[in-house]
């Protein structure tokens, strides 16, 4: 693989590295900023615990040359271990002690947070053992210099989304061939969401647009779609949340949408705030659930995504907010006895102060994965789009 094709799309080389590295270093706010971002707790505790993360940063960032130096030391092993203590009350996973540590894979997941989807899903593969994967992440999120340098410190793949119809396309082709290289070449694992932007409806569908771009590279040379499926050992992979801590956010955004004919201006840094929020806010538990490697004869792109929904939504772990959330919804005790121990009027407390149509779409948002599970089971029950809900 020659990465020199790629240099704008790919995490950073070690000589950008150590450019990332000194810029990171000439700022020493910086250090302070970050802290200040990722360590919540008692005030009377707060300056001693950031004195000591802001002093192990430090550290461990000069000994930083390469991006799997990044992630391993300071993502994995100072960020994630302080976002889980602060805001976490159980973080579990399954499924990884069946993958097979000599193979790279494509980890196509639902998408509930910016930036934690895939940092958890490292620290994961970390845990057991695996190596660790690069990420792709839209480039409308990368507007700071501080973000782009530390997306591509963490293994980072820039996906170019503001671009004109056709430049976008050829874009398209040259990222579906880094991808296909990355995994095939240089047995290095990716993570991709599922679609464009986070689910904030609480509807995890794969986009077949996903599939068909990571296939445009390979069908120019005679590659058979079903055999390029199988070689880039495609995990789905379903992350979910007991708490959301972006779900009012993601309501007013979609509620404003709806009352101004589709379109919604967002404010500059929105994107950044939401995902600071998402580091510091109250998640609860979080489970990450690996599925099965697809394997086959794949036709066509919808039938890949249709398999990929499949093992998303029978993976997916069900918390008590979102039985809850359904049974308060459609006016049932269906689920009574998985939500006995919730708080439930603390929980609906949440949004007493929204308006109507905010609250409503979001108590569906987080009913809708139990009725994705119902569907993928056959039981009739289907997720309710924002126009079936408001």
């Amino acid at each position: 693989m020659d990465r020199s094709k790629y240099t704008d799309i790919a995490p950073y080389d070690e000589k950008e590295i150590a450019a990332a590295v000194a810029r990171l270093q000439a700022k020493p706010g910086i250090y302070d900023v970050i802290t200040d971002l990722i360590i919540k707790s008692n005030p009377l505790t707060a300056w001693y615990k950031k004195s000591v993360f802001k002093d192990k940063f430090q550290e461990s960032l000069a000994q930083v040359r390469s991006y799997d130096d990044f992630q391993r030391n300071i993502t994995a092993g100072i960020f994630i271990p302080a976002i889980l203590k602060g805001s976490v009350d159980d973080f579990s996973y399954s499924g990884v002690q069946e993958l097979d540590h000599s193979k790279p894979y494509l980890f196509i997941s639902n998408h509930r947070d910016i930036v934690l989807d895939c940092a958890l899903l490292d620290y994961a593969l970390l845990n057991e053992g695996h190596n660790l994967c690069e990420m792709a992440i839209g480039d409308n999120l990368l507007i700071h210099p501080l973000a782009l340098d530390l997306f591509k410190l963490n293994g980072g793949v820039t996906v170019k989304r503001t671009l004109p119809l056709r430049e976008k396309y050829l874009e398209s082709i040259r990222l579906s061939r880094y991808f296909v290289e990355l995994i095939t070449e240089e047995k290095t694992s990716i993570w991709i969401a599922q679609k464009s932007g986070r689910a904030k409806d609480g509807i995890d569908v794969t986009s077949p647009s996903i599939i068909k771009m990571l296939y445009l590279s390979s069908k120019t040379k005679g590659i058979g779609f079903s055999d390029l499926i199988n070689a880039c050992n495609i995990v789905p992979v379903a992350i979910s949340y007991q708490y959301d801590p972006c779900d009012i956010n993601k309501g007013r955004e979609e509620i404003s949408k709806k009352l101004h004919g589709g379109e919604y201006t967002k404010r500059k840094y929105e994107d950044i705030l939401n995902m600071l929020r998402g580091l510091r806010k109250y998640k609860g538990n979080i489970h990450i659930a690996f599925g099965t490697k697809l394997e086959g004869n794949f036709q066509d792109p919808n039938e890949v995504a249709a398999e990929i929904d499949r093992q998303i939504h029978m993976n997916y772990r069900l918390w008590d907010t979102n039985y809850f959330a359904y049974d308060y919804v459609t006016d049932s005790q269906d689920y009574a006895g998985e939500y006995e121990s919730l708080n439930q009027r603390k929980f609906l407390a949440r949004y007493k102060r929204l308006s109507h149509d905010v609250r409503t779409y979001v108590l569906n948002a987080y009913a809708n994965p139990v009725r994705s599970r119902l569907a993928a089971e056959g039981a009739g029950a289907y997720p309710c789009s924002l126009e079936a809900i408001i």
